[in-house]
Protein backbone atom coordinates (compact mmCIF):
# COMPACT_ATOMS: atom_id res chain seq x y z
CA UNK A 1 0.00 0.00 0.00
CA UNK A 2 1.41 3.39 -0.99
CA UNK A 3 2.03 5.76 1.88
CA UNK A 4 0.10 9.00 1.81
CA UNK A 5 2.31 11.85 0.70
CA UNK A 6 2.82 14.26 3.58
CA UNK A 7 4.85 17.42 4.06
CA UNK A 8 8.43 16.19 4.33
CA UNK A 9 9.48 19.47 5.94
CA UNK A 10 7.59 18.70 9.15
CA UNK A 11 7.90 14.92 9.13
CA UNK A 12 10.17 13.48 11.87
CA UNK A 13 13.39 11.97 10.55
CA UNK A 14 14.68 9.28 12.87
CA UNK A 15 14.80 5.97 11.00
CA UNK A 16 16.17 5.98 7.51
CA UNK A 17 17.95 4.00 4.85
CA UNK A 18 21.24 4.89 3.16
CA UNK A 19 22.57 3.57 -0.12
CA UNK A 20 25.63 3.98 -2.34
CA UNK A 21 26.48 2.05 -5.53
CA UNK A 22 29.15 4.33 -7.01
CA UNK A 23 32.01 1.92 -6.23
CA UNK A 24 32.61 -1.83 -6.46
CA UNK A 25 30.67 -2.18 -3.20
CA UNK A 26 26.92 -1.84 -2.86
CA UNK A 27 26.98 -0.15 0.55
CA UNK A 28 23.72 0.21 2.47
CA UNK A 29 22.72 0.97 6.04
CA UNK A 30 19.69 1.26 8.28
CA UNK A 31 19.97 4.06 10.82
CA UNK A 32 18.06 5.18 13.89
CA UNK A 33 19.22 8.75 14.20
CA UNK A 34 23.02 8.43 14.24
CA UNK A 35 22.85 4.86 15.56
CA UNK A 36 23.63 2.07 13.10
CA UNK A 37 20.92 -0.60 13.19
CA UNK A 38 22.08 -2.70 10.25
CA UNK A 39 24.58 -2.69 7.41
CA UNK A 40 25.04 -4.39 4.05
CA UNK A 41 28.22 -4.45 1.94
CA UNK A 42 28.00 -6.51 -1.25
CA UNK A 43 30.92 -6.78 -3.64
CA UNK A 44 29.42 -7.05 -7.10
CA UNK A 45 31.84 -5.40 -9.54
CA UNK A 46 29.29 -2.65 -10.04
CA UNK A 47 26.50 -5.10 -10.92
CA UNK A 48 24.44 -3.74 -8.07
CA UNK A 49 20.99 -3.49 -9.61
CA UNK A 50 20.07 -7.07 -8.70
CA UNK A 51 20.73 -6.49 -5.00
CA UNK A 52 19.47 -3.01 -4.17
CA UNK A 53 15.82 -3.51 -3.30
CA UNK A 54 16.25 -6.95 -1.74
CA UNK A 55 19.05 -5.73 0.54
CA UNK A 56 17.10 -2.71 1.71
CA UNK A 57 14.13 -4.95 2.47
CA UNK A 58 16.40 -7.37 4.32
CA UNK A 59 17.78 -4.59 6.49
CA UNK A 60 14.27 -3.54 7.45
CA UNK A 61 13.03 -7.08 8.04
CA UNK A 62 15.96 -8.01 10.27
CA UNK A 63 15.07 -5.14 12.58
CA UNK A 64 11.36 -5.87 12.50
CA UNK A 65 10.60 -2.73 10.50
CA UNK A 66 8.59 -2.00 7.38
CA UNK A 67 8.59 0.77 4.83
CA UNK A 68 6.14 2.65 7.01
CA UNK A 69 8.88 3.01 9.63
CA UNK A 70 11.29 4.73 7.24
CA UNK A 71 11.46 8.50 7.63
CA UNK A 72 14.04 9.35 4.99
CA UNK A 73 16.59 7.97 2.57
CA UNK A 74 20.16 9.07 1.87
CA UNK A 75 21.96 8.27 -1.36
CA UNK A 76 25.54 8.56 -2.52
CA UNK A 77 25.67 10.58 -5.74
CA UNK A 78 29.29 9.88 -6.58
CA UNK A 79 31.56 10.64 -8.16
CA UNK A 80 32.36 7.14 -9.30
CA UNK A 81 31.12 4.58 -11.79
CA UNK A 82 28.62 6.19 -14.17
CA UNK A 83 26.44 3.12 -14.30
CA UNK A 84 26.79 2.42 -10.60
CA UNK A 85 25.77 5.88 -9.44
CA UNK A 86 22.59 5.81 -11.50
CA UNK A 87 21.44 2.58 -9.83
CA UNK A 88 21.42 4.04 -6.32
CA UNK A 89 20.07 7.44 -7.32
CA UNK A 90 17.22 5.91 -9.32
CA UNK A 91 16.33 3.50 -6.52
CA UNK A 92 16.43 6.20 -3.85
CA UNK A 93 14.31 8.64 -5.84
CA UNK A 94 11.77 5.94 -6.66
CA UNK A 95 11.43 4.86 -3.03
CA UNK A 96 11.29 8.44 -1.77
CA UNK A 97 8.44 9.20 -4.16
CA UNK A 98 6.54 5.97 -3.51
CA UNK A 99 6.88 6.18 0.28
CA UNK A 100 6.44 9.94 0.58
CA UNK A 101 9.72 10.51 2.42
CA UNK A 102 12.57 13.00 1.96
CA UNK A 103 15.74 12.10 0.10
CA UNK A 104 19.16 13.61 0.69
CA UNK A 105 22.33 13.32 -1.36
CA UNK A 106 25.78 12.66 0.05
CA UNK A 107 29.27 12.56 -1.43
CA UNK A 108 30.60 9.08 -2.06
CA UNK A 109 34.13 10.43 -1.61
CA UNK A 110 33.31 12.02 1.74
CA UNK A 111 31.96 8.69 3.00
CA UNK A 112 35.07 6.97 1.61
CA UNK A 113 37.30 9.49 3.36
CA UNK A 114 35.55 9.01 6.70
CA UNK A 115 35.62 5.24 6.55
CA UNK A 116 39.18 5.05 5.21
CA UNK A 117 40.51 7.37 7.91
CA UNK A 118 38.76 5.35 10.60
CA UNK A 119 40.16 2.11 9.16
CA UNK A 120 43.63 3.62 9.17
CA UNK A 121 43.31 4.70 12.80
CA UNK A 122 42.18 1.19 13.74
CA UNK A 123 45.14 -0.32 11.89
CA UNK A 124 47.62 2.04 13.54
CA UNK A 125 46.23 1.42 16.99
CA UNK A 126 44.14 3.49 19.36
CA UNK A 127 47.15 4.39 21.48
CA UNK A 128 48.50 6.57 18.66
CA UNK A 129 45.24 8.35 17.95
CA UNK A 130 45.78 11.50 19.98
CA UNK A 131 49.36 11.83 18.75
CA UNK A 132 48.66 11.84 15.04
CA UNK A 133 45.15 13.27 14.75
CA UNK A 134 44.43 16.93 15.36
CA UNK A 135 47.57 17.78 17.37
CA UNK A 136 50.23 15.92 15.44
CA UNK A 137 53.62 14.72 16.66
CA UNK A 138 55.00 18.25 16.88
CA UNK A 139 51.98 19.92 18.44
CA UNK A 140 50.66 21.32 15.16
CA UNK A 141 47.22 22.87 15.31
CA UNK A 142 46.09 21.54 11.94
CA UNK A 143 44.03 18.41 11.48
CA UNK A 144 44.95 15.46 9.32
CA UNK A 145 44.20 15.60 5.62
CA UNK A 146 42.30 12.76 3.99
CA UNK A 147 42.60 12.22 0.23
CA UNK A 148 40.08 9.62 -0.99
CA UNK A 149 40.76 8.11 -4.40
CA UNK A 150 38.75 5.95 -6.76
CA UNK A 151 40.60 4.82 -9.87
CA UNK A 152 39.21 6.36 -13.06
CA UNK A 153 41.86 4.80 -15.37
CA UNK A 154 44.48 6.41 -17.59
CA UNK A 155 46.14 8.08 -14.61
CA UNK A 156 42.90 9.68 -13.45
CA UNK A 157 41.18 9.50 -10.07
CA UNK A 158 37.90 10.59 -8.59
CA UNK A 159 39.13 12.50 -5.58
CA UNK A 160 38.68 15.36 -3.16
CA UNK A 161 40.36 16.76 -0.05
CA UNK A 162 39.04 16.61 3.50
CA UNK A 163 40.29 17.45 6.99
CA UNK A 164 39.73 15.52 10.20
CA UNK A 165 39.68 18.08 13.00
CA UNK A 166 38.95 15.81 15.94
CA UNK A 167 40.56 12.83 17.62
CA UNK A 168 37.23 11.00 17.51
CA UNK A 169 35.18 9.70 14.58
CA UNK A 170 32.03 11.49 15.70
CA UNK A 171 32.48 14.41 13.28
CA UNK A 172 32.43 13.92 9.54
CA UNK A 173 35.41 14.99 7.39
CA UNK A 174 35.39 18.69 6.60
CA UNK A 175 35.69 19.52 2.92
CA UNK A 176 38.72 21.48 1.74
CA UNK A 177 38.45 20.88 -2.02
CA UNK A 178 35.50 19.83 -4.21
CA UNK A 179 35.00 16.33 -5.56
CA UNK A 180 36.30 15.99 -9.11
CA UNK A 181 38.00 13.69 -11.56
CA UNK A 182 41.65 14.69 -11.76
CA UNK A 183 44.93 13.46 -13.18
CA UNK A 184 46.75 12.02 -10.18
CA UNK A 185 50.06 13.63 -11.13
CA UNK A 186 48.47 17.08 -11.43
CA UNK A 187 46.48 16.56 -8.23
CA UNK A 188 49.62 15.66 -6.33
CA UNK A 189 51.34 18.78 -7.68
CA UNK A 190 48.39 20.87 -6.50
CA UNK A 191 48.53 19.35 -3.02
CA UNK A 192 52.30 19.93 -2.82
CA UNK A 193 51.86 23.60 -3.75
CA UNK A 194 49.15 23.96 -1.14
CA UNK A 195 51.34 22.37 1.52
CA UNK A 196 54.33 24.53 0.64
CA UNK A 197 52.23 27.70 0.94
CA UNK A 198 50.98 26.85 4.43
CA UNK A 199 52.77 27.97 7.61
CA UNK A 200 54.40 24.99 9.30
CA UNK A 201 51.90 24.99 12.17
CA UNK A 202 48.99 24.76 9.73
CA UNK A 203 50.32 21.82 7.74
CA UNK A 204 48.60 18.49 8.39
CA UNK A 205 50.69 16.19 10.58
CA UNK A 206 49.42 13.21 8.58
CA UNK A 207 48.02 12.86 5.08
CA UNK A 208 45.89 9.76 4.54
CA UNK A 209 45.50 8.38 1.02
CA UNK A 210 42.50 6.05 1.22
CA UNK A 211 40.39 4.01 -1.16
CA UNK A 212 41.62 2.43 -4.41
CA UNK A 213 45.23 3.27 -3.67
CA UNK A 214 47.23 0.54 -5.41
CA UNK A 215 47.70 2.24 -8.78
CA UNK A 216 48.29 5.72 -7.38
CA UNK A 217 50.34 5.20 -4.22
CA UNK A 218 53.67 5.74 -6.00
CA UNK A 219 52.60 9.14 -7.31
CA UNK A 220 51.37 10.17 -3.87
CA UNK A 221 54.73 9.34 -2.28
CA UNK A 222 55.91 12.86 -3.13
CA UNK A 223 53.63 14.21 -0.41
CA UNK A 224 56.05 12.88 2.19
CA UNK A 225 58.14 15.99 1.55
CA UNK A 226 55.83 17.95 3.85
CA UNK A 227 53.82 15.51 6.00
CA UNK A 228 53.69 11.93 7.11
CA UNK A 229 51.85 9.90 4.47
CA UNK A 230 49.75 6.88 5.34
CA UNK A 231 48.24 4.76 2.58
CA UNK A 232 45.13 2.76 3.42
CA UNK A 233 43.50 0.50 0.82
CA UNK A 234 39.82 0.69 1.67
CA UNK A 235 36.42 -0.25 0.21
CA UNK A 236 33.34 1.74 1.14
CA UNK A 237 31.14 0.55 4.02
CA UNK A 238 27.46 1.30 4.46
CA UNK A 239 27.84 2.66 7.98
CA UNK A 240 29.70 5.76 6.78
CA UNK A 241 27.13 6.42 4.06
CA UNK A 242 24.51 6.08 6.78
CA UNK A 243 26.26 8.43 9.18
CA UNK A 244 26.65 11.15 6.56
CA UNK A 245 23.02 10.75 5.60
CA UNK A 246 21.97 10.83 9.24
CA UNK A 247 23.72 14.13 9.81
CA UNK A 248 21.93 15.75 6.87
CA UNK A 249 18.49 14.32 7.53
CA UNK A 250 18.63 15.21 11.21
CA UNK A 251 19.45 18.77 10.18
CA UNK A 252 16.37 18.56 7.94
CA UNK A 253 18.44 18.95 4.79
CA UNK A 254 17.04 17.18 1.76
CA UNK A 255 17.13 17.43 -2.03
CA UNK A 256 14.34 18.26 -4.41
CA UNK A 257 13.25 14.86 -5.64
CA UNK A 258 12.96 15.65 -9.34
CA UNK A 259 16.22 17.61 -9.65
CA UNK A 260 18.47 15.23 -7.72
CA UNK A 261 21.11 13.93 -10.15
CA UNK A 262 24.40 12.01 -9.90
CA UNK A 263 27.68 13.91 -9.62
CA UNK A 264 29.50 12.60 -12.67
CA UNK A 265 32.25 15.29 -12.73
CA UNK A 266 34.52 16.09 -15.66
CA UNK A 267 38.21 16.74 -16.09
CA UNK A 268 39.29 20.36 -16.17
CA UNK A 269 39.89 21.51 -19.74
CA UNK A 270 43.68 21.77 -19.33
CA UNK A 271 43.90 18.26 -17.94
CA UNK A 272 41.67 16.88 -20.67
CA UNK A 273 43.90 18.47 -23.31
CA UNK A 274 46.97 16.96 -21.67
CA UNK A 275 45.38 13.53 -21.65
CA UNK A 276 44.49 13.77 -25.36
CA UNK A 277 48.16 14.49 -26.18
CA UNK A 278 49.34 11.21 -24.65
Amino acid sequence: MQREHTDVNVKPRERFLALDTATTVMAAALMNGRELLGESNIYGERNHSVHVISELERLLNEDGLTRDDVDGIAVGVGPGSYTGIRIAVTAAKTLAWAWGIPVTSISTLQALAWGGWNRGIEMKGQEDKAEFVNNGPSGAKAGDWVVPVLDARRGQVYTGLFAMNTVEDTESPQRLEPDAIRLMTTWTDDLLQRLEALPSEERPPVIWLVGETAVHAETAERLRAWSELRIVPYELEGRWVGRLGADKLLRQEHDELHTLVPNYTQLAEAEANLLRQR
